[in-house]
């Protein structure tokens, strides 16, 4: 077995979201719940298939992101993942409805953070086997810095 890590690539104002799922028709319904979400959001999917053809399959309503997410897919190479990139809306807003669609099977990140997906790749295939989601902590949050993420999400409209 090799191990990799892929650095998923993306400016740093989008927001992505990896996962896995089980089937052919995850790309649309992945489409259907995120169009479910309200019309500003602009997004775009690839899902790798793992059987039949063995397609990366991709949608979504903003070209640029489809072609991002499509790129990403394919140096990923994981059989059965996807990935979501959002502009336009948070991870947040979005997550509730990407779980619920029914092929999906776990979500490994939801971030605007830098990604590496890592990769395991053995004689079957290519899996994630997890995520390196931002870099590692600074320190231990202080009464000041709970004081100021307090007030940024009750300024941003997440806590009244």
């Amino acid at each position: 077995m090799e191990l990799t890590a892929v650095r998923i690539e993306k400016p740093d104002d989008l927001n992505v979201i990896i996962g896995q799922a089980h089937f052919i028709k995850t790309v649309e319904d992945l489409h259907e719940a995120l169009v479910g979400i309200g019309p500003h959001l602009r997004f775009g999917v690839a899902f790798c298939e793992a059987s039949g053809p063995r397609l990366v399959r991709h949608s979504g309503n903003d070209d640029d992101l489809v072609e991002l997410a499509t790129k990403n897919a394919v140096a990923v190479g994981a059989g059965h993942s996807f990935i979501v990139f959002l502009r336009e809306g948070y991870p947040v807003n979005v997550l509730n409805a990407v779980k619920h669609v029914p092929e999906v099977c776990g979500i490994f990140c939801a971030t605007a953070n830098p990604v590496e997906v890592l990769i395991a790749e053995t004689e079957l295939g290519r899996g994630i086997v997890g995520v390196v989601d931002g870099p590692a902590p600074l320190g231990i949050e202080n009464a000041d810095d709970e004081a100021d993420r307090r007030q940024l999400l009750r300024q941003i409209g997440y806590k009244l």
